[in-house]
């Protein structure tokens, strides 16, 4: 054999084992489960509570929905115990008790994965279908790659950033700012994701990134706070949604698993904060502006609200034809907003939005051409943007700014009405079936043909 043949038939090779040692450094999430060979039933709700957990549902939510669907099996026995990142099942049926978990992984679902997953959990509630197909279709859900390319999931996320920017700070020199870093973080999100060991330390190395470039290359030229300018770039990872459902866990007595994501949500933002102390410590702390940067007109939050949907249906790859429905939830969860400063002041102003968003997206869930109701949900619950409040209060309080305890306080006292609201809102929304199909119920019996049954758009709410 001459040596080109010989390099030749080793050069596969070792394409192949730095493919492999590549693939190795990805984060891989956890499909799999312990439940006893022929356990169908209890591998089907711990898989699916799993994947609820990983479609940002609360788990007082999830063990709802598992629970139902236990009944709909014949297996009401089944004890279901639900954490943010563990699903437990016990058997009483078996004479050891045992318990079979299920854990949740690391890796979030993106919303063209949480609307299947939805709509999975809801043809079982209806057809009782086989578990073990839901199994096999769960792991299919689980395994698809995202639609979109590397260049538009960057650019889907330079459109969230500069659409929370018009939302949180719309100032006309901060805008060309958005850009870069919505390019900036996107990429480094991109290629963080793919690394596991980089991934642990994400936050804290895109903080440190993006308030070391404000600070050095672009504080001297654009005169204003460096914190408003680097806080919608990090919208990935501000935890705002997890500090919303750690307060409906609470206020719903949940409360392991509501101390727990408060507690996650709070180490979050600490990450958050040291990078952007870090960041601020090599380059000096800023001078605080002299004149204050001009701010564009009232249209500016509404044309980041379009950004922003168009954002979220790029970046997290939504399902097909939802980009109207992710706008109209925006627009509803604003405008409640709005609604709510105008009548209770912006400190309460998210308990209003959260109050009308829940029924209008709920409502727009019975039609056919809608996305499931958890991804309106979902993108409405980010505009309320909590996380953003404490990630700019804990870093001023960090550098030492005044008025950071003020900014933190208002923060909870958000989170609080915005859980509060979501509670009423869920709760106005299943009377409201409960009594539509109350109504329809009587008026069949009330004819010849006896009882009506519940019409799909009604029994896929309740679902």
């Amino acid at each position: 054999m001459t040596p080109l043949d010989r390099e030749t038939n080793q050069s596969p090779g070792i394409i192949g084992r730095a493919r492999g040692a590549l693939q190795a450094l990805r984060p891989r999430s956890v499909i799999g489960n312990d439940a006893e060979p022929g356990a169908d039933v209890i591998a089907m709700l711990g898989m699916l509570g799993a994947s609820l957990l990983a479609s940002s549902q609360a788990t007082n939510d999830v063990e709802e929905t598992l629970n139902r669907l236990a009944q709909q099996y014949d297996r009401a026995d089944l004890r279901v115990f639900v954490l943010p990142t563990i699903v437990m099942v016990e058997d009483p049926r078996n004479s050891s008790s045992a318990t079979s978990l299920f854990a949740v992984g690391s890796v979030p679902l993106r919303l063209d994965q949480v609307d299947a997953v939805e709509r999975l959990v809801r043809e079982a509630s209806r057809s009782t279908t086989p578990p073990q197909d839901v199994v096999a279709r769960l792991g299919e859900i689980r395994s698809e790659s995202a639609r979109f390319g590397p260049v538009l999931t960057v650019f889907g996320y330079t459109l969230l950033t500069v659409g929370f920017g018009l939302v949180l700070n719309p100032t006309v020199t901060a805008l060309p700012v958005y850009v870069l870093l919505g390019v900036v973080v996107g990429s480094i999100v991109l290629i963080g994701n793919r690394v596991a060991t980089l991934s642990l330390i994400l936050p804290v190395l895109t903080a440190f990134s993006v308030t070391l470039l404000i600070s050095l290359l672009v504080r001297p030229f654009v005169h204003d706070d460096v914190l408003r300018l680097v806080a919608p770039s990090l919208v990935s990872f501000l935890p705002g949604l997890t500090l919303t459902i750690a307060a409906v866990e609470l206020t719903s007595g949940q409360m392991m698993a509501g101390a727990s994501r408060l507690v996650s949500g709070i180490a979050r933002l600490g990450l958050l904060t040291f990078g952007v102390y870090a960041g601020i410590s090599i380059a000096g702390e800023p001078p605080a502006p002299t004149t204050a940067p001009m701010q564009l007109g009232a249209w500016a939050p509404w044309a980041g609200i379009v950004l922003v949907a168009l954002g979220y249906y790029l970046y997290s790859a939504a399902p097909r034809r939802s980009l109207v429905w992710i706008l109209y939830a925006l627009v509803v969860a604003y405008s409640g907003q709005l609604l709510g400063d105008m009548l209770v002041g912006a400190e309460l102003s998210g308990l209003i939005g959260a109050l009308i968003v829940i029924p209008a997206v709920m409502l727009a869930g019975r039609l056919s051409a809608s996305p499931s109701t958890a991804v309106m949900l979902t993108c409405a619950y980010w505009l309320l943007v909590p996380g953003a409040m404490g990630f700019i209060g804990l870093s001023e309080a960090a550098s030492g700014a005044s008025g950071a305890t003020d900014t933190i306080m208002r923060t909870f006292g958000s989170l609080t009405a915005i859980a509060i609201g979501m509670l009423l809102g869920a709760g106005l929304s299943r009377d409201v079936a409960a009594m539509s199909r109350g109504w329809r119920q009587a008026r069949g019996r009330g004819g010849a043909n006896g009882p009506t049954k519940p019409s799909d758009g009604e029994r896929m709410h309740h679902d």
